[in-house]
């Protein structure tokens, strides 16, 4: 019987085609759906009003914050189903997919509705103020209350197709999406003049095509396929539950912490101005630019680590590690360098006001060094996911965000003002990866005991 698509390039093809063939529509589809973020960004700029690119940037948090679940049941199903299937268990891994789905629509609409039922306590909290708080409820309603559903839904449902090999559908439909809100933003903003609330109905609706899209494709591939929207079948398990949350509790708790972290950078730049607050907004909208490359290729080749550690080929898996960790490494030095230097430039075609690009200009100089602490991190923690590797990168993913960074920002703060909050990113990525190298050179070499060649 001829292999399947999975099993030629996850067993077959040569490693370096193998990692590039899966990392490649994955890295292009974060980029694409990180310039559509900051193509709202650029749009509501362009109305030259720091209030509401600080509303933008005062929800973003907890916009985000729905990756954590996305996440959650997507990387951790994407891990399962990997391994499930490298081990040769269709019937599992259909369970697992079937959890991840279910369980990522209800947890997304409970969140939604309950962030904007307590959106006025909330708010203030965040970082909003009498000038931004209307321009925040409007992007709220629009991205978390309403869009909840459709934004999980989109990332989650990629990391499960990408499971089984269809990396390239996979990519296409997150690209799609931002495709869509890219050319939706001016539409909304600039022509029926509707500034910040345009931006998150622009948001809502791309989410909503591209959670769309892999329903139909799945739809047409059912027969191939793992991941169902059958209702009839069963599927929950203790071990199935344990196994999916188990892959994905680490990327849920990096998330949950970046948002703890933004929550907090938010406030504290809050106290200085709304132009500081949108000027270390459009700052990380740029440098997220470099961390979704970086995300992307770990993610890419998560599944073929996953599913050559299940089969038990020990030189397969070692090799695809290498190759994705250098890669990653050498590309984030090179979007380092590129961001430090075009800082002004890129910040300055954002928005007009001067004392914003001031702000921005020199926070981005600052962040963007973390680029390449920033991919080693997420690779390592990839591998341990991948690997079933227990509590390792669970640990991992509560240092790099919120537990390190948080406490750095007010003490760095207190020393230098504003400049110190933005020395906090680096600092505490760089103690991260100190601590996971720590992990992980030794847990490289137990690999090579426990997989049969």
């Amino acid at each position: 019987m001829e292999k399947s698509q999975k099993e030629k390039i996850f067993r077959d093809a040569p490693v370096g085609k193998a990692v590039f063939t899966l990392v490649i529509p994955t890295v292009l589809s974060q980029i694409i759906t990180v310039v559509y973020n900051i193509a709202d960004t650029f749009f509501i700029g362009q109305q030259n009003d720091p209030d509401q690119v600080a509303a933008a940037t005062v929800i973003m948090p907890v916009f985000i914050f729905l990756t954590a679940f996305a996440n959650l049941f997507g990387i951790g199903g994407a891990s399962a189903i990997s391994r499930c299937l490298g081990a040769g268990d269709r019937k599992r891994a259909a369970g697992s997919a079937a959890f991840c789905v279910r369980s990522a629509a209800v947890l997304a609409l409970v969140y939604g509705m309950l962030l904007f039922l307590l959106k006025a306590p909330l708010l203030p909290l965040l970082g909003a103020n009498e000038a931004s708080y209307d321009y925040c409820c409007e992007y709220m309603l629009w991205t978390v209350g309403i869009g909840a559903v459709p934004t999980v839904m989109n990332v989650c449902l990629s990391h499960l197709v990408r499971s089984e090999g269809y990396s390239g559908q996979a990519g296409f439909g997150v690209a799609l999406g931002g495709i869509l809100n890219i050319l939706l933003d001016p539409v909304f903003i600039i022509v029926l003049h509707l500034g910040v609330g345009g931006a998150a109905i622009a948001t809502m609706l791309s989410n909503t095509a591209a959670a769309l899209y892999f329903v139909i494709f799945l739809h047409r591939i059912r027969e191939n396929t793992v991941i169902s929207f059958d209702l009839r079948r069963p599927v929950f398990s203790a071990a199935i539950a344990a196994d999916v949350l188990r892959g994905g509790l680490p990327s849920f708790i990096m998330t949950l912490m970046s948002t703890v972290s933004n929550m907090a950078l938010n406030h504290l730049v809050a106290s200085l101005s709304n132009e500081a607050v949108a000027g270390m907004g459009i700052a990380k909208k740029i440098d997220s630019v470099a961390y979704s490359i970086a995300f992307g290729m770990a993610q890419g080749v998560l599944p073929l680590i996953g599913f050559n550690y299940a089969a038990g080929n020990r030189e397969r898996t070692k090799r695809c590690i290498g190759v994705s960790f250098f890669s990653s490494i050498a590309i984030s030095i090179v979007g380092m360098i590129m961001l430090f230097f075009l800082a002004p430039h890129v910040v300055s075609g954002f928005i007009g006001d001067e004392s914003t690009v001031a702000y921005g200009q020199h926070f981005l100089r600052i962040i963007c060094l973390a680029c390449p602490t920033t991919a080693a991190n997420f690779m390592i923690i990839t591998v341990f996911q991948a690997t079933g590797a227990g509590v390792r990168p669970l640990i991992l993913s509560l240092l790099r965000k919120g537990s390190l960074d948080v406490p750095l920002m007010f003490l760095l703060y207190g020393i230098s003002g504003s400049e110190g909050i933005a020395w906090a990113t680096p600092a505490a990525d760089l103690l991260a990866m100190i601590t996971a190298l720590c992990m992980f050179i030794p847990y490289m070499k137990s690999i090579e005991k426990r997989i049969d060649t």
